[in-house]
């Protein structure tokens, strides 16, 4: 089922080693022996390399202590020159790792200190990644993919400095291998080092407060980048002649608004990571544009300016140079303590699924209406407008790590729709009726697809699709938000909705004057061994009952009363029964008639069945006697 959490405070990582030891342990383990760490989970093999092709060259997996005299982990602290891309087509990850190292906060997060080739050295090291509302703790040893005793992937500059070699190779271990790591967005690997949400701008099709989302952005601690486009290769790190780069990646340091000429003007702080090569346009380090400026003024916001690589531009001359913006919005427990605002973070979680949730975009609106669905409020507007702005982000889950199994990312999107009072589900009428307030731009095969909204508060219903139906995958939802956005609350007694009241009404035909009515068929509802039902138990049921009902519907799109028994191991495991292939043929035996189709009572009789063997079973499964599997065959055969 879906689930919605908040993110907030200090998260510590998750171990992820298969024997479940910390690295801690782990190199505890390997001094106490005397030996180096050699990992079992990502072992010197070629499918560590490989998973579609064979290796290419005869590839020697050597530790920095075979490759150099004296190997050191980081010399001289981490910088974009210890970056050198390799064999590797994942130079997405590289521009990424290069902007981490402008973020020290960020960069001792995900590469932990407590590490070196000197103090208690055994040839293993950890690094730390964000994954799907996890921060995982991953572990290597550092015998590295080598041809001739030069490293062949990502390596530093420095021929005895190792740091960056090693974080690629936990990369590539989190996602299965190195050859997962082909092709991706520089994005996609800031989010996994920041656990931040992404979006992308066009500054020619920038929406016309670009300046103020950016300086909210900036305000929330948000990193923030930008590039010029390239036409040909051979443009790639071309000089212009107003001393900007091509096709290179620059870091956002500040906004500004100051008093020029008694207009207010727009500036923006940028800097080139090469550490020199400036614009030299207006408003750079000795334009004239400084002596029309408060003098306390342009102290302060020039700070004893020099060629260091960093520069003040005019937000309008910025939008015609640049091309792209990139901003990667933290959560709450990536910022530091002085940031001045923080995001308000909300999460869910779900999965499509084939023949049950996975019901494709709004072009197939005979099966649109079964995706999941999420209602959402928005309670407050911001500070300085009447609308609420939000982030959201949907995000497909451990996509690289299945290529190798041959499945690819799906093609994403998104709806925003104002929920009604009533339901939680939506049938197709609404969605054949109801027009959406907020979509995403493009259905797209990215890891994630976010878009920002301005919405008046109120109750949203969010929609995540694929783009075709019956294409199974599970997927993350974010949505920052300046203020508070939850999911929407339930009715309180005194707001009942028709259906509740309706629902009482039945319950009271039910049960006369007993205030209770027999709890027929079996539930588990039942909590007080009585055999009959409360108001309270009856109303879950009956939630129950629906969406069992809305399960088996969307199997049965031509309204005939029936499902295919091949797809009732989706419906149940839809419905969170998860049956091994012997009870799964049982019930196909029991149920399905001639035709392997099985009709809506047996349907129903069946799923209540299970959901109270499940019940059962939880009930006797600490008696740890012989005769246990007899007592569950017993409940199986009074069941079925």
């Amino acid at each position: 089922m879906p689930v919605q959490s908040t993110l907030s405070g200090s998260v510590k990582a998750i171990d992820t080693q298969s024997d479940g030891k910390s690295f801690e342990q782990l190199r505890q383990e390997c001094l106490q022996k005397g030996v180096l760490f050699e990992d079992p989970d990502f072992p010197a093999t070629d499918s560590s390399l490989f998973f579609s092709q064979s290796v290419p060259v005869q590839i020697q997996w050597k530790r920095p202590t075979e490759l150099c005299e004296n190997p050191q982990f980081i010399v001289g602290g981490a910088d974009r020159t210890d970056i050198c891309q390799g064999q590797l087509g994942d130079c997405w990850l590289l521009a990424a790792i290069a902007s981490l190292t402008l973020k020290k906060d960020a960069l001792a997060r995900v590469v932990p200190q407590d590490q070196s080739f000197d103090h208690r050295y055994a040839g293993i090291f950890h690094f730390q990644f964000w994954q799907h509302n996890r921060w995982l703790d991953v572990v290597v040893d550092d015998r590295l993919p080598s041809v001739r005793n030069k490293l062949i992937m990502l390596h530093s500059a420095s021929n005895d400095e190792f740091w960056s070699a090693l974080l690629e190779k936990a990369y590539a271990k989190m996602h299965g291998s190195y050859e997962s790591l082909k092709g991706g967005s520089t994005m996609e690997a800031m989010e996994d080092f920041t656990g931040g949400v992404g979006e992308m701008y066009e500054t020619k099709n920038a929406p016309t407060d670009l300046f103020s989302i950016m300086k909210k952005a900036l305000d929330r601690g948000s990193m923030m980048g930008c590039s010029i486009d390239i036409t040909s290769s051979a443009e790639s790190e071309a000089k212009t002649s107003t001393g900007l780069v091509k096709g290179h990646a620059y870091s956002i340091t500040g906004l500004e608004e100051v008093n020029y000429r008694g207009q207010k003007v727009q500036l923006i702080r940028i800097r080139n990571p090469w550490g020199q090569v400036e614009w030299n346009g207006p408003w750079s380090d000795n334009a004239r544009e400084w002596n029309y400026v408060d003098a306390a003024e342009k102290t302060r916001i020039l700070q004893n300016s020099t060629d260091d690589g960093e520069f003040w531009m005019e937000f309008e001359d910025f939008k015609r140079n640049y091309d792209k913006v990139e901003i990667c919005n933290m959560t709450p427990d990536s910022l530091t303590d002085d940031t001045k605002r923080q995001w308000e973070v909300s999460m869910f979680e779900g999965n499509w699924i084939r023949g049950s949730t996975a019901g494709g975009c709004r072009n197939f609106i005979d099966t649109f209406w079964t995706n999941p669905q999420f209602k959402l409020q928005l309670e407050d507007a911001d500070d300085d407008d009447d609308v609420c702005s939000v982030v959201i982000a949907l995000m497909q889950k451990n996509r690289r790590k299945l290529r190798k199994e041959g499945l690819d990312l799906e093609t994403i999107g998104f709806a925003v729709y104002e929920a009604p009072d009533d339901e939680d589900q939506q049938g197709k009428d609404f969605f054949r009726y109801h027009a959406s307030k907020a979509r995403s731009r493009t259905y797209i095969n990215m890891r994630e697809v976010s878009e920002r909204f301005t919405l008046p508060p109120g109750k949203y219903l969010l929609v995540p699709t694929t783009f075709q139906p019956h294409h199974e995958a599970d997927f993350l939802i974010r949505i920052f938000s300046e203020k508070r956005a939850g999911p929407a609350p339930p009715s309180p007694p005194e707001e009942e909705t028709d259906e509740e009241k309706g629902l009482r009404r039945l319950f009271d035909q039910l049960a006369g004057s007993v205030r209770k009515t027999p709890a027929s068929p079996p539930s588990k509802n039942q909590v007080d061994n009585t055999g009959m039902l409360e108001f309270q138990e009856f109303k879950v049921f009956w939630e129950k009952m629906k969406k069992w009902i809305m399960l088996f519907l969307s199997f049965d799109t031509d309204r005939s009363g029936k499902m295919s028994s091949y797809e009732l191991r989706i419906a149940l495991k839809a419905a969170g029964m998860q049956l091994n292939n012997k009870l799964l043929q049982l019930i196909g035996l029991r149920f399905a008639d001639d035709s392997y189709d099985i009709d809506f009572d047996d349907y129903l009789t069946c799923i209540v069945r299970l959901e109270n063997m499940f019940s059962t079973y939880k009930k006797i499964k600490f008696l740890i006697l012989p005769g246990l599997v007899d007592q569950i065959t017993l409940v199986s055969n009074r069941l079925f």
